[in-house]
């Protein structure tokens, strides 16, 4: 089971687990209802109302999962944001690579950081911020909604954080490498992925250019294959294209 810690108050639930890691058993769970300056994909911070959501980070030691394919732990605490959240509000989906969407709008996000050699991946830490009561938002985030503001009703915050933890617990109880296993893991991921519907989507490039693509695959690293308007499969890496929504 996993281990939970409550910190009151704490600038970011990521930088606090990689200070204390050295002294946390695997499946520590470091949680908060005061983030101060929570930090999200691409240099963003995160937006959250003291005591309406959820901030935690899980602490993995020693995963069987080689440093090549490390996005099979992405998807392992994707799927389970989206199990815990079924219930609740079916149709969930996961952005590439791992925000958690309802319809176009952003309900969580992670920050998943790993420390690893050539051969082997050490620890991780799945940094994980959910929307969860917050009625309005005032940063400059493009898209945010929560739990509350989609069902009409509050939730219970440590329920929902023991029902995430465990499935994170049960989808990362990876002992050796399992080909099937994870083969398994990544169809699930891709049926639930955003906009992974075979029609085409807008994607704009770093450079301001736009295109029209459809989702092939995502690929063990991680890696996001589009298939363009003209039928070429094209490759790419975080931050090398985004979704216009």
């Amino acid at each position: 089971m996993p281990r939970y810690i409550l910190v009151r108050e704490t600038a970011s639930t990521n930088s606090y687990t990689t200070r204390m890691a050295a002294m946390l058993p695997s499946g520590t769970v470091i949680h908060t209802p005061r983030q101060t300056a929570g930090r999200g994909q691409r240099g963003n911070s995160w937006e959250m109302e003291p005591d309406k959501n959820l901030a935690f980070s899980y602490l993995l030691k020693n995963p069987a999962v080689a440093p090549a394919e490390q996005f099979y732990i992405s998807e392992a605490a994707s799927l389970a944001v989206v199990d815990a959240l079924s219930d609740i509000l079916p149709g969930v989906t996961v952005k590439w690579p791992n925000d958690i969407y309802y319809g176009d709008r952003k309900l969580a996000g992670m920050l998943i950081e790993h420390s690893l050699t050539s051969t082997k991946i050490s620890q991780t830490i799945i940094g994980i911020g959910l929307n969860v009561n917050q009625q309005k938002f005032i940063s400059d985030a493009p898209n945010p909604v929560s739990l509350s503001q989609i069902t009409g009703r509050e939730h219970d915050l440590t329920e929902l954080l023991h029902a995430i933890c465990n499935r994170i617990e049960e989808y990362t109880a990876f002992e050796r490498y399992d080909a099937e296993a994870f083969a398994a893991l990544h169809s699930r991921y891709m049926a639930h992925l955003y906009r992974h519907d075979g029609a085409m989507h807008p994607f704009a490039l770093p450079g301001g250019e736009q295109i029209e693509a459809s989702i092939a695959d995502v690929h063990r690293d991680g890696i996001l294959t589009l298939r363009h308007a003209d039928g070429t499969m094209h490759d790419y890496a975080f931050k090398e294209v985004a979704f216009v929504i």
